[in-house]
């Protein structure tokens, strides 16, 4: 799906990311060490719910020592609940920089090359000239299967239950041409983490899921992570997201969430997102070399390492992560390389559609600039 963030993301885009630069707009020289303010957070989520563009957002802040929760808005439509805390929430593509992790762990195994052809791993499965790296670099030009999915609220009601193989999600896609010649561009495209899991359970020989709970989620003690299946449910406290169906309001928080499969269907918290992110920008996941490759990119790659964004603020501030977005949520987990300033948000989607562009660029300007 897209990267830049626009009002449809908050609506039934499936694994979108947000371009970090398209949201931060700043005058003059921002202080980069100066610490975020509470009430300015504050202000920023109260204006994307005030804007239509969410109906609750969470999000957590580090900011050097300083660390603090804020929320607004409701958690379910018709009450006035708060949006948890700590609440569960699907969180699209930031699955995966939990893929990749484990790929590039597999790496660092010496257990698959990077450059290598995919096919001398998965024989006949896609384009024999499509290495491992531009699948996870998104440069392989392997067709989005998401593009092909009906998306609109009205027909995604008729298959929001319905399960999907992974081999099914990559039929659509390899059913068309490629959209270029592998290594030539740059296109985000789905279907090239739905590759890099079955890859994953190739080099494993076990589901991709198992992989990442054996290698990061147990490790790190990510309790309240799961990487759910066909469960259509989430589980503990949860805010609900919203669309319009037939002219009216019709809650989208349960799904299938197999038609996202390895590109988009884990469940987390901005506190375990949080753990992840240190972890993972602290080495304490890859080894040096194994995070040198995540994070860099290439001349038709400018902004996006291994499954990771790599962008450089309008302040001057560097800032590594990935956001989501599946029906009823958006996401975003994003953290400076040092990790002294770190953001964890999800925002659920409202019936009506707002666009919370200028709080978000507010939001993040205060938090990293």
């Amino acid at each position: 799906m897209q990267r830049k963030f626009s009002r449809s993301s908050m609506r039934i885009k499936l694994v979108a990311t947000l371009t970090v630069a398209g949201l931060v707009a700043t005058t003059g020289t921002a202080l980069a060490d100066a610490d975020a303010d509470r009430k300015v957070v504050q202000e920023a989520l109260d204006q994307v719910v005030g804007s239509g563009g969410a109906l609750g957002v969470q999000a957590r802040v580090t900011d050097g020592r300083q660390r603090f929760t804020a929320r607004s808005g409701k958690a379910e439509l018709d009450s006035n609940r708060p949006v948890p805390e700590n609440g569960r929430f699907r969180v699209g593509s930031i699955t995966k920089t939990f893929v990749s992790t484990v790929l590039l762990q597999l790496a660092g195994e010496g257990r698959v090359d990077l450059d290598a052809p995919v096919v001398r791993y998965l024989p006949g499965l896609i384009d024999g000239r499509i290495t491992t790296r531009q699948l996870l670099q998104h440069t392989s030009g392997l067709y989005n299967y998401t593009d092909a999915l009906p998306l609109d609220p009205d027909e995604f009601e008729k298959i929001r239950y319905k399960h999907w193989n992974p081999e099914d999600l990559l039929k659509i896609s390899t059913g068309r041409p490629l959209d270029f010649d592998p290594g030539t561009r740059w296109s985000y495209s789905n279907t090239n983490y739905v590759v890099v899991g079955l890859l994953v359970e190739k080099l494993t020989g076990r589901p991709y899921e198992k992989a990442v709970e054996q290698r990061i989620l147990k490790p790190l003690r990510l309790d309240d992570t799961e990487v759910p299946g066909d469960r259509v449910e989430i589980r503990g406290p949860h805010a609900h997201g919203y669309v319009t169906v037939a002219g009216k309001p019709n809650d989208i928080t349960r799904i299938n969430p197999s038609v996202a499969w390895a590109a988009g269907e884990m469940i987390s918290t901005t506190r375990d997102l949080d753990t992840f992110g240190v972890a993972l920008a602290s080495g304490r996941l890859l080894g040096p070399a194994q995070l040198q490759e995540m994070a860099k990119t290439s001349a038709v790659s400018p902004e996006y390492g291994l499954g990771l964004q790599v962008e450089t603020l309008p302040c001057g501030t560097k800032v590594w992560g990935h956001g989501g977005g599946i029906p009823g949520y958006s996401s975003q987990l994003l953290t400076t390389p040092d990790t002294t300033k770190r953001l964890e948000l999800s925002a659920t989607s409202a019936p009506t559609v707002g666009d919370p562009g200028d709080a978000f660029r507010k939001l993040l300007t205060e938090v990293f600039c």
